[in-house]
C-alpha cells in the first residue's frame, strides 16, 4: 500500500463506543470504516481528475487514457 492509499486509511477510522467485557464499562475507541474509505478514494479521485487536468485548454478533448493515467499515476498503482 502507498503512503496515500495508507494515510487514507488512517481517515477512514471512525469513533467508536465499545464494552470492557472484564467491568461492562463503555470506552471510546476507534474502527476501520469500509464506506468512510470508498468516499475517500471517490473524493481523492474526483481530485486529482480535476487538479491534473487543469493544464488543459477547455476546447481540448479530456480522455479517458488520461483520465486513468492520471488516477494511476496519483496513487502509485501500475498499470
Amino acid at each position: 500500500m502507498n503512503e496515500r492509499m495508507a494515510e487514507l486509511y488512517r481517515q477512514a477510522q471512525v469513533p467508536y463506543t465499545a464494552i470492557d467485557p472484564s467491568n461492562n464499562m463503555p470506552y471510546e475507541t476507534t474502527c476501520f470504516s469500509a464506506n468512510k474509505f470508498a468516499e475517500l478514494i471517490v473524493r481523492e479521485c474526483s481530485d486529482c481528475i480535476k487538479n491534473g487536468i487543469r493544464g488543459y485548454n477547455i476546447d481540448q478533448t479530456v480522455t479517458k487514457e488520461l483520465c486513468i493515467k492520471t488516477i494511476n499515476e496519483h496513487f502509485g498503482v501500475e498499470e
